[in-house]
């Protein structure tokens, strides 16, 4: 057994060859080295505030650091460093931006985070085609920003400036999903590194994302977007506001010009961070249910009366479209009480739109918090089939350990 951490006090997880002591963060230093002879040693970290950067994501959470933090620099070196993980019994942990909701970056049993930040270019661009090849950590942001000026852009928008690898990972759904699908619609090939280095291409050509041209509740501001001839533009514009006047709505504000209507969608993204700066040092904890178009007046009424009892500080952001919406609920994680408040209301949530034949995860995926829900939604059958396939690919448990099952 080779041993990687060094310390008078072990504890022994089970993968073999892989030893972790209860405060980690003490790699040995051969297999430091190991990893900086992969890609560079400035490209490697072990230093306390680093690991615990990448220990935590946006959620409640609590931080779980990662022994080593390493930094590829392209896809040979990320299929190097998995094939030593794996010789070595290490558990890896990708990291794209740190903005998921679900806990998924949280090293729950130490090992190395891989941060792919490094690998941001933009390979190849078909217009023709309407497709891009990309590296994982390009975000969203930054893709729309190089098709500026090609008339073309990429739709899925969750809000925040993820990268596209960590969409892909969470099915990301957002604003746009009703008129252009979810990640899993916009994804066309995947070159995937598994946990034992080999490379996988999930389709026959090396196009990854397509991209075209809206829809979402923020409550209480409801967010449209419009199109077709000028003469389609100004009747939809006009039936719009009266009806929103007949529903007393107390405003009615559209934008035309291009920088106009990105300062009005510029709330829709902030949210989060709107919502956190209603309690300033207070963490934020995201629901994330979805459920058939046809019930969704129905469930949000009932949330919102919900949310009022609970005594609980949160609000409603969702996307009308497709039946996604998200309580953002603002808890002080150190309250043992008003977490478990948070956490029982979020259940509560989630089984009610299991009842209404929906999901308790739209786009944030399942990470450490709602492994029990994924057993309620999909059976003991699911989760087991679930476990076989991980088994075939990740024999020994090392990708991400501690999420989803």
């Amino acid at each position: 057994m080779a041993r990687l951490l060094r310390s008078a006090t072990w504890e022994l997880f089970p993968w073999r060859g892989y030893c972790s002591q209860k405060a980690k963060g003490e790699l040995c230093r051969d297999f430091v080295e190991a990893l900086k002879a992969v890609v560079g040693g400035s490209h490697v970290s072990t230093a306390a505030v680093v690991r615990e950067q990448h220990g935590r994501d946006e959620s409640v959470h609590r931080c779980e650091p990662p022994d080593a933090v390493v930094w590829p620099q392209n896809v040979e070196q990320v299929s190097r460093l998995a094939a030593l993980c794996y010789r070595q019994g290490v558990p890896i942990i990708p990291f794209g931006t740190g903005t998921g909701l679900e806990g998924g970056v949280c090293a729950v049993q130490g090992g190395v985070c891989v941060n792919l930040t490094h690998m941001d270019r933009i390979l190849e661009l078909n217009q023709e085609d309407f497709s891009v090849v990309v590296e994982p950590g390009v975000t969203r942001k930054a893709l729309n920003a190089h098709l500026r000026d090609s008339g073309l852009w990429f739709p899925v928008d969750p809000g925040a400036d993820a990268s596209l690898c960590g969409m892909a990972a969470t099915g990301a759904s957002g604003t746009n999903a009703v008129r252009y699908g979810t990640m899993r619609d916009n994804v066309l090939n995947l070159e995937v590194v598994l946990p034992d280095g080999r490379l996988l291409h999930t389709a026959g050509r090396g196009r990854h994302f397509r991209y075209s041209k809206l829809n979402c509740l923020v409550a209480p501001t409801l967010f449209l977007e419009f199109h077709g001839s000028q003469q389609a533009l100004e009747e939809q514009l006009q039936r719009t506001e009266e009806i929103v006047q007949q529903n007393g709505a107390s405003d009615f504000s559209w934008a035309k010009e291009a920088e106009e209507r990105s300062r009005l969608w510029t709330a829709r993204h902030n949210a989060w961070y709107a919502a956190l700066a209603t309690r300033p040092g207070c963490k934020g904890y995201s629901t994330d249910v979805c459920v058939p178009i046809s019930r969704l007046p129905e469930i949000v009424v009932q949330t919102k009366e919900d949310l009022n009892a609970s005594g609980l500080t949160g609000s409603i952001v969702g996307h009308v479209g497709d039946g996604n919406f998200h309580c953002i609920l603002l808890v002080n994680p150190d309250d043992a009480e008003e977490l478990g408040r948070v956490k029982a209301f979020a259940e509560q949530l989630g089984r009610r739109a299991l009842a209404l034949h929906g999901t308790c995860t739209g786009e944030h995926g399942i990470g450490m918090g709602k492994r029990q829900l994924l057993q309620e939604e999909v059976g003991a059958v699911g989760v087991e089939t679930m476990r076989q396939l991980k088994a075939v690919l990740d024999p020994q448990g090392l990708m991400n350990p501690g999420k989803v099952l």
